[in-house]
């Protein structure tokens, strides 16, 4: 198994991670009936997000925080589904990845997860 080199890479993982949000009935409505994705739109998005703060290539203009306050003024994003997606997050990652990269993403994803419970929590009192 190899680390998380490329963009190629990251678009395997963020397409097999939402594979299994999409699956999991206790996440998926986030994603299907509260924000409606299009997952053909959303995945390069993502790709251009992570590789962004993975492998420093730039180009995601997008305000994170406010996406996930403007989704949790429509639908409140429990501690529990943050675990959910972390849970699937990691294991996506274990399943396809090993080395320093893929130690970095999840990292990564803890440290936003965390974040966006915290601005969340502040908008919420």
């Amino acid at each position: 198994m190899h680390d998380i080199q490329n963009q190629d890479d990251l678009y395997l993982l963020v397409d097999e991670f939402y594979k299994k949000l999409l699956a999991d009935s206790s996440i998926s409505y986030i994603f299907t009936d509260v924000v409606k994705i299009k997952i053909e739109e959303h995945l390069p998005i993502l790709v251009t997000f992570w590789s962004q703060a993975i492998l420093g290539t730039g180009g995601y203009v997008r305000n994170l925080t406010q996406i996930h306050l403007d989704v949790n003024a429509k639908e409140y994003l429990t501690p529990e589904l943050f675990k959910i997606w972390l849970d699937h997050f990691y294991k996506t990652v274990d399943e396809n990845f090993k080395g320093e990269k893929a130690e970095q993403i999840k990292t990564q994803a803890l440290s936003i997860a965390t974040i966006m419970q915290i601005k969340i929590a502040q908008q919420n009192n």
